[in-house]
């Protein structure tokens, strides 16, 4: 059971950290291309698509296990210290009060994705 709590916590916390550069990432004193990784990130992070997805055997869990958290890694290093504890204050404090939902943000991802999806089915349609 120790270990099943542990990652709990470690969710929770990878959760926390998400919001915190969503936040940072609207913050001026974030520089230009942390800005950029951190888009990338949290869009990723809330893209209901995988690059690898999940019905694969073991690797469907690669990106959820390993690149999520390291791009989050890589952002946070990227961002300035006060900047990072005080979106990490304020998401803390999102997260009490209720599940942040942008609709917006969704329907740009769901929009891209679906783009990709198109261009990909065009590319494979023999052309006469």
């Amino acid at each position: 059971m120790g270990k099943i709590e542990d990652w709990k916590k470690r969710a929770k916390s990878l959760q926390k950290d998400i919001l915190a550069l969503y936040l940072a990432y609207r913050d001026p004193r974030v520089p230009w291309y942390a800005k950029l990784l951190i888009i990338c990130v949290v869009g990723y992070a809330f893209s209901p698509i995988d690059l690898i997805p999940d019905f694969i055997p073991v690797l469907g869990y690669l990106d959820d296990l390993i690149l999520l958290p390291l791009g989050v890694f890589l952002s946070i290093k990227m961002i300035p210290p006060q900047v990072m504890e005080e979106c990490r204050e304020k998401a803390g404090a999102l997260l009490l009060k209720s599940q942040p939902k942008n609709w917006i943000a969704a329907g740009i991802i769901i929009f891209l994705w679906s783009l990709i999806l198109l261009w990909l089915a065009l590319q494979l349609i023999p052309k006469n």
